[in-house]
């Protein structure tokens, strides 16, 4: 299963804000963006004017790295979601937002996106009283997500156990603090599902090879 194994950090500083790809370190002073925030490589000699096209790409990459997709992957979801119903770019969150590994970050089980794929691959994760090992795995509202029989042995069921109490989950997943589980309560109602309409998709350029969505507002994809 392909995934980007270089460092995070330089990629908050590509895109000139946190992404919070590190969990709780990107909220201390060892941050690398808060002691370089300039774009990695040499500084160019002038400024160069981002077009349109720049600005849609930006947002693009934007939210692709946020959620811890690679490029193939994630033109694979744009094209899911102009064929689906509704306006395409609330289907597009609704893709990234409903990943297995995104869910275990939003309810806390997670401190980031990574360390949630990776509980999820050590098979910590029962979906519905299942174990499911699939990180992109999309789940339905309804579903329910808690820890395998393993994972409650395991020491990180521990140190989960102590820090869910400060967690704060969207409105749209439902926690509950003593089993230490989750659900799926109303996709319709999740914050990043709304959006106004100047998140359509703009033109039918956008639907080239490598398409660069301006629906993906990843601003709003944070912190929620």
């Amino acid at each position: 299963m392909a995934r980007y194994t270089g460092p995070v950090c330089r990629l908050c500083r590509r895109h000139g804000e946190k992404l919070f790809l590190k969990g709780d370190r990107c909220f201390t002073p060892k941050c690398s963006f808060d002691r370089r925030p300039n774009p990695p490589g040499p500084r160019p000699a002038r400024r160069r004017k981002v077009s349109d096209r720049g600005l849609q790409l930006r947002e693009k990459q934007r939210a692709r790295v946020a959620y811890g997709v690679l490029e193939k992957q994630f033109v694979r979801y744009y094209k899911e979601a102009i064929r689906g119903t509704g306006v395409s770019g609330e289907n597009l969150v609704r893709l990234l937002e409903t990943r297995l590994d995104n869910i275990i970050y939003r309810i806390g089980f997670a401190d980031s996106r990574n360390q949630a794929r990776q509980i999820v691959r050590h098979g910590l994760i029962a979906v519905n009283g299942r174990k499911l090992d699939v990180p992109s795995a999309h789940l339905k509202e309804g579903d329910t997500v808690a820890f395998t029989p393993r994972g409650i042995r395991s020491e990180y069921y521990k140190i989960v156990q102590e820090t869910m109490k400060s967690k704060n989950p969207p409105t749209w997943l439902a926690l509950d603090v003593a089993n230490l589980s989750g659900r799926v309560s109303a996709l319709q109602s999740s914050p990043t599902a709304k959006r106004t309409s100047s998140t359509r998709t703009s033109s039918s350029s956008t639907t080239r090879a490598n398409p660069a969505p301006s629906t993906c507002e990843s601003r709003g994809l944070q912190g929620q």
